[in-house]
């Protein structure tokens, strides 16, 4: 019988390899806002640089033609007879075949730049490799940059020579980032427009923060004709919305104040008038005579016309175009004649109210919209909701296009309009809803709007901007508004909660959404209570390790609690705000019919007995009733007799002596 073969030991084994270092994978790169119009697609891949090398072509292995073997090549040569009429046709073919080669080759060696590229290629195959070390990619970097150096112009149009280019900016150090943006000086607004290097002139935007300024101020004169490009347009948006800062943002912006504003306001210099650009147009027009600054806001008004008269451009979704839109409706407000003013505001309205759904995803565009319904008639109004409906369920999982659907709840007067094409909208994708804060929020605005549990104080402040204007422009107070507003989501939100209690209350977020509906919502909630309780009155502690009991998820104990105290409890008076339209005894007496003693018992006793708490408000509850519930707080003090009370006092429940002290007052 032969050996068995054994392992070495460890001592046998020799050393262990270094292990290599590779290249750590950087931040994922910043993303635009998304407009609520867009359809939704599903994200492949995280990294935005592979995603944009793969728009130029698929020719991630890129081979020469010369290594390449015709099929002809490859066939076995002795397996034929010369003088077979089959050799003589394979002998013609390959003669054909080394004649086309030759030509080929004539050709390409004519293009310019032909060696060049071919060294670039073989280099650049070896240098974009994911899975090499850092200091080898750095050594391929710097031969691919001296392949290219002094040649990156002449190249960088061709689509195979941009992705060289923008591996090296990718890869490379800052040094080669800068030499690269300054050796295409004076190329960008061509670049920018080619469907290949505009990749490059992001990457340069993004990378090169002191060549920033100077590539957009190449764009100066043409911005509004790049808006409009096919090619061009993202490449204007990314640079406003994600990496330009006050100063340079300006630059791209004074294009719309027009042709006066360009030739005669300064674009940089001293710091002061870097401060003053940093304005915008209200820099522009400080110190303005009344006729200068009717000229100014009549071109920035025909440069916004020319770009919402071009919808299917793309360019009405760009922050750049919402920041000048919004800095025109504000300058708009220090027009003397009131006539004039609002004559120019809803011309405006009129000429974009089409596409005010592809505003609503960025800061300034909100802001525009929701001037728009501050400042707007009945028919206006009526007119914004007929826009947005579509896509409310978007908005609603959008930090800044929620604010609108914020201020229509604000303003609009007509609350059964807003209930057929807002508020219906809101309540039925619920379930979609509750699982992300943008989405809760969406929903805590119909029952508590405004409430520093849910809000920031940021997120108020902005609302409450247009408070001032609903005093002048809405009829209705603002708490019938509200209180109508809250009649006519509930019904749909107790029915939704009443249909998916257990799945609702497992999460965090769906516990905090159901507190706000049962402390908040109006009507009748019997049904949707004794929904609660029975989700909680299955058998404790749970059979199944991988489905725990409700009262042991920390979030859905921290709901039952707050229904049995009546409310939230408020840091600032250290006591429990009693909600007004809630029954906490009501609920406790429901608790005690529902859940029954040997549930309660077991929450306190058992298992982790995470329970002692709900169970203390339960006492609480029934001893704030007093005489009314006098009947359940016998029941429940019969559960807890000395046999009960002695299994509480040796286990290890966490709040058991808040329990023992209530069941004493019981």
């Amino acid at each position: 019988m032969p050996a068995l073969k054994k392992r070495p030991a460890p001592s046998q084994a020799g050393p262990k390899p270094k292990k290599v270092q590779l290249e750590k994978p950087g931040k994922a790169e910043k993303k635009r806002s998304r407009p609520v119009t867009a359809p939704v697609t599903v994200e492949v891949s995280a990294d935005s640089d592979d995603d944009l090398e793969d728009l130029e072509g698929d020719d991630d292995q890129w081979v020469d033609e010369e290594d390449v073997p015709m099929e002809e090549d490859v066939v076995d040569e002795n397996a034929m007879d010369e003088d077979t009429p089959a050799a003589s046709i394979y002998i013609a073919s390959r003669e054909s075949h080394k004649a086309q080669k030759v030509l080929h080759e004539q050709r390409r060696a004519a293009k310019p730049h032909s060696t060049l590229l071919l060294d670039a290629k073989r280099v650049w195959s070896l240098a974009r490799q994911k899975t090499i070390p850092t200091a080898e990619r750095q050594k391929h970097i710097q031969d691919l940059m001296n392949v290219i150096r002094g040649k990156v112009k002449d190249i960088v149009f061709k689509h195979d020579a941009s992705r060289i280019v923008q591996t090296v900016v990718k890869y490379g150090g800052q040094k080669e980032r800068d030499e690269i943006a300054q050796e295409l000086k004076g190329r960008y607004k061509d670049l920018a427009q080619n469907k290949y290097s505009k990749f490059l002139v992001t990457k340069l935007i993004r990378l090169c923060p002191v060549h920033r300024a100077s590539i957009l101020t190449e764009f100066q004169t043409n911005v509004l004709r790049l808006l409009l490009h096919r090619e061009a347009s993202s490449v204007l948006a990314d640079a406003f919305e994600l990496y330009a800062n006050a100063y340079e943002r300006t630059l791209l912006l004074r294009d719309f104040y027009g042709k006066e504003t360009m030739l005669f306001s300064m674009t940089g210099g001293s710091e002061e008038e870097k401060e003053r650009a940093k304005k915008g147009l209200r820099g522009v027009l400080e110190g303005a005579d009344i006729e200068r600054r009717r000229r100014i806001l009549a071109s920035l008004k025909e440069n916004l016309v020319t770009i919402f008269n071009n919808p299917d451009k793309g360019a009405v979704t760009h922050a750049v175009v919402h920041r000048a839109l919004w800095e025109y409706l504000s300058a708009l407000n220090d027009v003397a004649d009131e006539t004039e003013r609002d004559k120019l505001r809803h011309e405006m309205f009129e000429t974009c109210q089409e596409v005010l759904a592809e505003m609503v995803h960025t800061k300034d565009g909100s802001r525009v919209v929701r001037e728009f319904l501050a400042l707007g008639s009945a028919k206006d109004r009526k007119q914004i909701l007929k826009v947005l409906k579509p896509h409310v369920e978007r908005m609603c999982l959008d930090d800044d296009a929620q604010m609108v659907l914020f201020t229509a709840l604000d303003v609009i007067d007509d609350t059964k309009l807003a209930s057929k094409s807002l508020i219906a909208e809101m309540t039925s994708p619920a379930t979609n809803l509750f699982v992300s804060p943008q989405g809760r929020r969406a929903l805590f605005y119909l029952l508590v709007p405004r409430t520093r549990r849910h809000f920031t104080p940021a997120q108020i402040a902005s609302l409450a901007e247009t408070d001032e204007t609903r005093s002048r422009t809405s009829k209705k107070a603002p708490e019938v508004r509200e209180e109508e507003v809250r009649k006519f989501a509930s019904k749909a939100l107790l029915s939704w909660l009443e249909q998916n209690t257990a799945s609702i209350v497992r999460e965090p977020g769906g516990s905090l959404v159901a507190a706000e509906i049962m402390l908040f919502a109006d009507g009748d909630k019997t049904s949707v209570s004794q929904a609660l309780l029975r989700v909680v009155a299955a058998s404790y502690p749970s059979v199944d390790p991988a489905l725990p009991h409700p009262i042991d998820l920390p979030h859905t104990s921290r709901l039952y609690k707050t229904l049995l105290q009546g409310g939230h409890f408020s840091h600032t008076s250290k006591s429990v705000e009693q909600a007004p339209g809630w029954d906490a005894g009501a609920f406790a007496a429901q608790f005690v019919s529902i859940v029954g003693k040997d549930v309660s018992l077991g929450m306190c006793t058992l298992g982790e007995g995470n329970g002692a708490f709900v169970v203390a408000e339960l006492c609480e509850a029934l001893i704030r009733e007093g005489e009314k519930r006098k009947a359940e707080r016998e029941k429940v003090k019969e559960w807890f007799r000395d046999k009960a009370r002695s299994a509480i006092e040796g286990g290890q429940a966490k709040g058991k002596k808040v329990l023992l002290e209530k069941i004493a007052l019981l």
